[in-house]
């Protein structure tokens, strides 16, 4: 698998995004991405209950732990690496999560632009 360079929004280096629970398609903390990460996990998310209930609605239900997938489930204030189109589809619902700018990888911008990002950003002055 080819990694992408492990830059964030503003083409800084990439921060952690949570570490518990552990996060990114790689399992590496980071929302970094490579060539086999075709949903774009890179969205670095402040999970909120509304924005749970919403997924769950929508068929991926990220509460519920899967231990036989080292899945803790997420509960309201965990950080997470979603996935940029789910974001995305989550905005087009007004259900949104804020994000963490400095977390969420470039290639996000692939898919949303930055000033949509900067809208619902917790880490901007």
């Amino acid at each position: 698998m080819e990694i992408s360079a492990s830059l964030n929004v503003f083409g800084e280096r990439l921060e952690l995004c949570s570490d518990d629970p552990i996060t990114g398609f790689l399992r590496d903390g980071c929302c970094n991405t490579g060539d086999t990460d075709t949903g774009s996990h890179t969205v670095c998310i402040e999970v909120t209950k509304d924005f749970l209930e919403y997924s769950r609605f929508k068929g991926n239900d990220l509460s519920t732990p899967v231990p036989e997938l080292d899945f803790p489930g997420l509960n309201p204030g965990d950080r997470w690496c979603l996935c940029a189109l789910r974001w995305l589809e989550a905005y087009s619902h007004d259900m949104a999560p804020k994000v963490f700018l400095t977390r969420t990888h470039q290639k996000a911008l692939e898919i949303i632009p930055i000033e949509l990002l900067k809208v619902y950003a917790v880490d901007l002055n």
